[in-house]
C-alpha cells in the first residue's frame, strides 16, 4: 500500500503528457471543493436559523412543561410539587391554566390563547428581552391587567399607553346551562388593562397573559391547571430532571423539555435541514464522478508506466490501488479546502455579518449562522465515501480495459 501511495502521490503532483488530463482533475477537485465549502455554509446556516428560533421561543416557553396526558386540565393536589422547590436545579415553577377565548378591544375582535399564570411567573428574567411595548404587570391595585403578544396587539390595534380602554376576555359560561335568558348570560366575561406587548414566536404571540385569579373566575375553575411550567437554573440539566419527572409522575403526566413543546416547530427546521442537505449531496454526487473521467484518462495516459510495474511484479490488485488512491486524493484535497473555506465564510459572517437580513426586520440585521462539529463530520464523511464509490468504480473499469497481460 506504501509503494501504491507514493506512486499515486507522485501522479497527481506530475505534469502529465496530455494538458487535458491536468485541467479535468482540476476539474474534479474544484467540484468537491465547492460541493464540500456549499454543505458547511449550508448547514450552518440552518443551525443558525434554528438557535435563532430557539432563542426568540425560550424567552415564553418554559424549560419543562408538566400536562395532563388526557385532557385539558388536572387537579395540582394530584403531584407533590413540594419537591420542585427543594430540588438544587429547579429555579422556580408556576402554575398555569390556559384556554381559548374571544377578545375584543374598541370594535376588534380576535379569537386567542388566555394565559393565566401565578405570581411566580415573573421570577422568568428572561420575560424582560421578549417586551416589545410597556411592562410586565400582572395586577395594578384591584384592577386585572394583561400582557398581549404581538399578533394579538396587531389584530385588535391595542395601544397600552391608552389606560382608559380595556381589554374584553369572552370564555363560555359554564354553568349557563338552559337556564340563560339570553346571550349574554352564555359567556362570562372579563376585562383587562393591556400594559405590555410580547414577542416570542407564532404560538405565543397569539396568547394573552393574566393573573391566575382572573383566570380562574374567567374560565370557571376554582381548583384545576392546565400545567406546571418549570424553570431551571443554569447549567441545569433539563433531560435528566424531565426523565426523573416523568418516572415520579407516571404514565398520567407528561413532562415535555422544549423540543417536545415545539415539536412541529423543530420538525419543520430539520426536514428542511435534510432536504437541502440531499439535494446538495446529489449535486456532489454529480460533481464528484468527474474523477470517473479523470482517472480514466490517467490510466491512458500511464499505459507505458503500468506496463513497466507489471514487468516488475505489481499485480492488478496494486494497479487498482494506485488509481484507487489518486481519486481519493484527488477528492480529498478539495473536500479539506472547501470546509476549510466553507468554515472561514461562516465564522466572517458570524462575526461581520455582511450579509443581512431584508430590511426593516426586527429580530436580527445579519442572517444567523452556527458551527457545529457534527456538521464537520457529515460532510467529510459524505464527500469521501462518494468519492471512494467514484474511484473504486473507476479503477476497477478502467484497469480492466487495459490490454494488457496483468498477473
Amino acid at each position: 500500500m506504501n509503494t501504491a501511495y507514493y506512486i499515486a502521490k507522485r501522479y497527481l503532483f506530475s505534469k502529465k503528457s496530455t494538458h487535458a488530463i491536468n485541467i479535468i482533475s482540476g476539474i474534479s477537485m474544484l467540484g468537491v471543493f465547492v460541493g464540500s465549502a456549499a454543505l458547511i455554509v449550508i448547514l450552518s446556516a440552518f443551525n443558525g436559523l434554528e438557535q435563532l428560533v430557539v432563542s426568540l421561543s425560550n424567552t415564553i416557553t418554559p424549560d419543562l412543561r408538566i400536562e395532563p396526558a388526557q385532557g385539558k386540565s388536572f387537579d395540582p393536589k394530584r403531584l407533590d410539587l413540594s419537591n420542585l422547590k427543594e430540588d438544587p436545579s429547579v429555579s422556580f415553577y408556576s402554575q398555569v391554566l390556559e384556554e381559548k377565548a374571544l377578545l375584543r378591544y374598541g370594535k376588534q375582535q380576535f379569537i386567542g390563547q388566555i394565559k393565566g399564570v401565578d405570581p411566580s411567573f415573573l421570577a422568568n428574567k428572561r420575560l424582560a428581552s421578549s417586551l416589545v411595548q410597556g411592562e410586565f404587570v400582572l395586577q395594578d391595585g384591584e384592577y386585572p391587567t394583561a400582557l398581549v403578544g404581538a399578533t394579538v396587539q396587531y389584530s385588535l390595534g391595542i395601544n397600552v399607553n391608552s389606560p382608559l380602554t380595556a381589554l374584553e376576555i369572552y370564555s363560555p359560561n359554564k354553568n349557563a346551562g338552559s337556564g340563560a335568558f339570553g346571550p349574554a348570560d352564555e359567556f362570562v366575561v372579563r376585562y383587562a388593562t393591556p400594559v405590555g406587548v410580547f414577542e416570542s414566536n407564532q404560538d405565543s404571540d397569539n396568547s394573552v397573559i393574566i393573573a391566575l385569579s382572573t383566570a380562574r373566575e374567567l374560565l370557571g375553575e376554582p381548583e384545576k391547571i392546565s400545567a406546571v411550567e418549570v424553570y431551571l437554573k443554569p447549567n441545569a440539566d433539563a433531560q435528566v430532571l424531565a426523565k426523573n419527572l416523568q418516572q415520579k409522575f407516571g404514565k398520567d403526566f407528561l413532562v415535555k423539555d422544549r423540543i417536545q413543546q415545539n415539536a412541529l416547530l423543530y420538525k419543520i427546521l430539520n426536514s428542511e435541514k435534510w432536504a437541502v442537505y440531499l439535494i446538495l449531496t446529489f449535486v456532489l454526487v454529480i460533481a464528484t464522478f468527474n474523477i470517473v473521467g479523470s482517472l480514466t484518462m490517467l490510466v491512458i495516459d500511464k499505459q507505458k508506466d503500468i506496463a513497466v510495474l507489471n514487468s516488475l511484479g505489481a499485480g492488478k490488485k496494486m494497479i487498482r490501488q494506485i488509481f484507487l488512491l489518486e481519486g481519493l486524493m484527488i477528492s480529498f484535497i478539495g473536500c479539506i479546502v472547501g470546509m476549510s473555506v466553507g468554515i472561514a465564510f461562516a465564522y466572517a459572517q458570524m462575526k461581520y455579518g455582511f450579509i443581512t437580513m431584508a430590511q426593516g426586520n426586527m429580530v436580527v440585521n445579519a442572517y444567523p449562522m452556527a458551527l457545529k462539529a457534527s456538521d464537520f463530520v457529515l460532510v467529510f464523511v459524505t464527500v469521501m465515501v462518494i468519492s471512494f464509490v467514484a474511484s473504486f468504480i473507476s479503477s476497477r473499469l478502467s484497469v480492466k480495459k487495459l490490454a494488457l497481460s496483468i498477473k
